[in-house]
């Protein structure tokens, strides 16, 4: 599926670098005008070492986040646990004598 849309983006920019329109008018005393225009868009080259790196990069960046969450998350249940341990010592019954 990437190569069918990698090939259909490569068909569509080159298809569309370069457009040239040509306009032919004949006046009322036979005599022939022509004029031609040819428009030409640069397309940037696409760097795949390049891109490969980056999305190495975005990948690696990815699994940081979901380290960093999840120490995030171990450190938040640890302090609630202790808290909850606190809040019970507190409040145990007193006893009667």
């Amino acid at each position: 599926m990437k190569i069918l849309v990698a090939m259909a983006l490569c068909v569509l920019v080159a298809g569309c670098t370069q457009k040239t329109e040509t306009s032919t008018t004949v006046g009322d005393t036979s005599t022939v005008s022509s004029s031609t225009t040819t428009v030409s868009a640069t397309v940037p080259s696409v760097d795949t070492t390049a891109t490969a790196e980056i999305k190495s990069d975005v990948k690696g960046a990815a699994s940081d986040v979901a380290k960093g969450a999840k120490a995030a998350a171990h450190a938040t249940g640890t302090a609630l646990e202790e808290a909850g341990k606190k809040i019970q010592e507190k409040s145990k019954p007193t006893k009667k004598n």
